[in-house]
């Protein structure tokens, strides 16, 4: 049958072009549309299709491309396909909607954060997101009441689903990295030169905190933690606050490494490594825990989010409602204490073959 893969824009790297890469494993014929693609080779082919704002200046600024984008959806055509598999944390899921006799599955990474739940996306306190808000809600909720099976990429976003768009869905989690890390059993061995040099100058024992810079991420809270139970503290990543969190670890009572945009091969070394990997913020799902229980670390995570159902509280890791304190205390020697099988048998359960099976089970079963 001939197949569509839509997705909102590609970019380099990220867990949802993870997701339409898996998609193209699972249906290599199919064909993709996207609003623009930036730099994914993974995702260029002579299939892939990529919307008029391509080729404007727009696609240089996602905010002022949101205006633009429900006409490139309620434009698409169904062409000759028999159905469409779609890629949604925006506004794809509009697409083809006026078009009942094609098949449409769309996996849902979230609904737009910063419409429906500013509190956990800075992008929805500005004044402009406020003043379209309210009307961008009726609109995404009125597009999203159409004949399409959904699926929720966790438990949590499936909640704020029916909440947003009064619709049910089944939980299929995404694809994360899990064979790939598995299949080395050390991965400083990986590294050469400076990288070696640098993971083998670390403390002999660190808990390790790693995402993008920017404030939700809350990284200031593992530094927090590492003061709480006098451990070393690694941060790997980039982002836009870097200065700011730097400027916070300098006041810290224990030493803290910045590791600036290290490569995958570092990055697994690191979660190797770590005591325990922290990780702060409340996600949709989080494929960064799941990365680092695949090389057995034990993780820390938020009581609230898709992490809680990724991460088993008292097997592969530790919910903690405090970063500091006695109960982070308590949290790390408890989750220390699991490192090893438990944490990567757990990992096992999100492993791109699992993603793949549930995928093709949805698409027959409906």
């Amino acid at each position: 049958m001939a197949g569509l893969i839509i997705h909102e824009w590609i970019a380099n790297s990220g867990g949802s072009e993870r997701v339409v890469k898996s998609y193209t494993n699972i249906y290599p014929d199919a064909d993709i549309f996207c609003l623009w693609n930036d730099g994914n080779d993974d995702l260029k082919s002579s299939s892939t299709r990529e919307s008029w704002i391509s080729r404007t200046p727009l696609r240089r600024s996602k905010v002022l491309s949101i205006p633009f984008m429900p006409s490139v959806w309620s434009g698409l055509k169904p062409d000759n396909y028999e159905w469409a598999l779609i890629s949604s944390h925006l506004f794809s899921h509009h697409a083809l909607r006026k078009f009942p006799a094609l098949a449409r599955y769309i996996y849902v990474h979230t609904p737009a954060r910063y419409i429906w739940e500013p509190s956990l996306d800075h992008r929805g306190h500005s004044l402009g997101a406020k003043s379209v808000s309210p009307v961008l809600r009726w609109y995404d909720k009125k597009n999203a009441q159409s004949n399409a099976n959904i699926a929720a990429n966790s438990h949590f976003v499936r909640e704020r689903i029916m909440r947003c768009w009064g619709r049910d869905a089944r939980v299929i989690y995404p694809p994360v990295n899990v064979d790939e890390i598995q299949n080395r059993s050390y991965w400083a061995d990986a590294l050469i030169g400076a990288e070696r040099e640098l993971l083998e100058s670390l403390p002999e024992t660190f808990i390790l905190g790693a995402s993008r810079f920017v404030a939700y991420k809350g990284l200031e809270r593992v530094i927090q933690g590492g003061e709480s139970v006098q451990v070393p503290v690694v941060i790997a990543g980039s982002g836009p606050g870097e200065r700011e969190l730097r400027r916070y670890a300098e006041t810290a009572s224990v030493p803290v490494t910045f590791i600036i945009r290290p490569s995958t091969p570092l990055l697994y070394a690191l979660y190797q490594r770590a005591l325990v990997f922290v990780f702060p913020p409340i996600e949709d799902f989080g494929i960064m825990p799941v990365e680092a229980m695949a090389t057995g670390t034990p993780v820390i995570v938020n009581t609230i989010g898709g992490t809680t159902e990724s991460v088993v509280s008292g097997e592969s890791g530790m919910h903690v409602h405090r970063w500091s304190g006695v109960e982070f205390v308590a949290a790390v020697d408890a989750a220390s204490r699991l490192r090893g099988a438990g944490p990567a048998m757990q990992a096992r359960l999100f492993s791109e073959a699992v993603f793949r099976e549930r995928t093709k089970e949805w698409m027959r079963s409906e």
